[in-house]
């Protein structure tokens, strides 16, 4: 069993609307999230994870359920382990007319850590040569990555980052992933709280998925999408009628550009028979190719057939259990 640096059991928590109303944002979470490596806590906007992590850092005050950050009990030893944990939650205040690394320096100053930790924090997240432009001038990214370089000041364990890439523009968005794909293999575990999944699986070594607070599976990234059917890509000279064959002999079809995908009742179907199939209606393939599935088509799979208004993110609020929850071995 590998060690733990965040677990959370039972945790819930409610709100109550000015009407009176209860609205349950975090649903009995069972959360385990191992040491080493980047793990994704991923779920579309309002599924709960925000405020699972204030929670975890003693901003809100859960209504029942347990948490402990690198073997700590929180909120009640919280004081003894946060110097150990960063995180960048919401904007850090930085003063425009500084330059980054003065900025850096200052928050050294203030918080007791040796100054010569500001370099290798710059270090870290790839802003060596522009420290020393004013932090009014920097781009939205540099400005994420200096928040993020604030955090490391005090060498932690565990980096908790909340919606990172929130408004980069795709070239910021890649730079960001790719730091912190970085930070993973340098030995700090990273906990990253994002809602595009799709981005988020080319940096993360397990995952965490929720959905209106609950937990819909967990593991590492290979071992889920490894028990998730396939599709396969089929390029043939009549897609039309050879959509017809498929469906008529119980395949799930659809158009895609000029190819068919084909998708796989198991992960363990063999491609090959849907060739045998065509083949035996004169209908001859040009190309076949297997498209495993990704983190974002495994989370449509999990909520499939919510349907309009129990969307898993909507409003944070409880609702139905979707009946769907999977764990791979982390």
């Amino acid at each position: 069993m590998p060690e733990l640096v965040i677990e959370t059991s039972g945790l819930r928590k409610e709100f109550r609307t000015r009407r009176g109303r209860t609205v349950v944002a975090v649903d009995n979470l069972d959360l385990a999230v191992p040491r080493g490596g980047v793990h994704g806590f991923l779920g579309p906007n309002g599924s709960g994870k925000t405020t699972t992590i204030r929670m975890l850092l003693g901003l809100a005050r859960p209504t029942r359920g347990r948490m402990s950050l690198l073997g700590t009990p929180v909120p009640a030893d919280i004081a003894s382990v946060l110097p150990r944990v960063g995180a960048v939650v919401e904007s850090p205040k930085f003063t425009p007319a500084f330059t980054g690394r003065r900025n850096l320096q200052l928050l050294a100053r203030s918080t007791g850590i040796p100054t010569r930790q500001v370099d290798a924090a710059i270090e870290l997240v790839g802003l060596k040569g522009r420290e020393g432009e004013r932090y009014a001038g920097y781009s939205l990214g540099m400005k994420q990555r200096l928040a993020i370089a604030a955090t490391l000041l005090k060498d932690p364990d565990l980096l908790i980052l909340d919606e990172p890439t929130n408004g980069l523009d795709p070239a910021g968005i890649r730079d960001i992933r790719d730091m912190i794909g970085e930070l993973g293999r340098s030995g700090v575990t990273v906990l990253l709280s994002s809602h595009i999944l799709a981005e988020v699986q080319q940096v993360c070594d397990s995952v965490s998925i929720v959905g209106r607070g609950r937990l819909l599976a967990s593991g590492r990234v290979d071992e889920l999408l490894a028990g998730s059917a396939a599709s396969v890509r089929v390029g043939i000279s009549d897609p039309d009628r050879a959509a017809r064959v498929l469906t008529e002999s119980g395949f799930a079809v659809r158009a895609d550009g000029g190819d068919l995908l084909v998708d796989l009742a198991t992960p363990t179907d063999d491609p090959a028979r849907i060739t045998r199939l065509l083949a035996g209606h004169d209908l001859w393939v040009r190309g076949l190719a297997v498209e495993r599935a990704d983190l974002e088509s495994f989370f449509l799979d999990l909520t499939h057939g919510t349907g309009p208004g129990t969307d898993p993110g909507a409003g944070g609020a409880s609702g139905g259990d979707t009946g769907h929850h999977r764990k791979a071995d982390a």
